[in-house]
């Protein structure tokens, strides 16, 4: 049951995929240019950054949890964040995976940063209609969010346009 929540998500989710999906995408955005030929080092830059701001994210809400409870928390209410938080790893892997396929030859790197950067787009529209069902908002609510959640992945590949060209 865990594990399929946080594959295919619920409430607890959907702010760590979309966060996710926001920090890898701006990572590679800016830096693109610098490794666009060398993937795999891009790749590894993006990934650690994603997991060392989840590590952090798991820390500060233990923090916050701890003093909210009263009391230092256990090891078991510690992992218990992390599986929580685990949406903001997992939201990384798409998205890595397509840069990986520039890097092993099999798509033209320039393609395989576009194409990722539609991955991670169309991961933040996804998790628009999500929160949208779960929250049963009406047609119009459920576009604003739509469009929010675009917005923000458009604006990270404007960042990358910038940053390249």
């Amino acid at each position: 049951m865990r594990v399929r929540t946080v594959l295919l998500g619920d409430r607890d989710t959907i702010a760590g995929t979309v966060y996710g999906t926001i920090v890898v995408l701006a990572t590679l955005a800016a830096g693109a240019r610098s490794f666009r030929h060398e993937l795999w080092e891009l790749s590894a830059i993006a990934g650690s950054t994603v997991a060392v701001l989840w590590i952090a994210h798991v820390y500060a809400h233990g923090l916050g949890e701890s003093v909210n409870e009263g009391h230092r928390l256990t090891l078991p209410e510690l992992g218990q964040i992390a599986f929580r938080e685990l949406a903001i790893l997992l939201a990384a892997v798409p998205v890595l995976g397509t840069v990986a396929l520039g890097a092993l030859g099999i798509l033209r790197h320039e393609t395989a940063l576009w194409l990722a950067f539609g991955v991670g787009v169309l991961s933040l529209a996804v998790q628009g209609v999500r929160y949208a069902r779960l929250e049963r908002l009406s047609r119009t609510g459920a576009a604003v969010t739509i469009g929010l959640n675009l917005a923000l992945g458009l604006v990270i590949v404007a960042l990358k346009v910038a940053v390249t060209h």
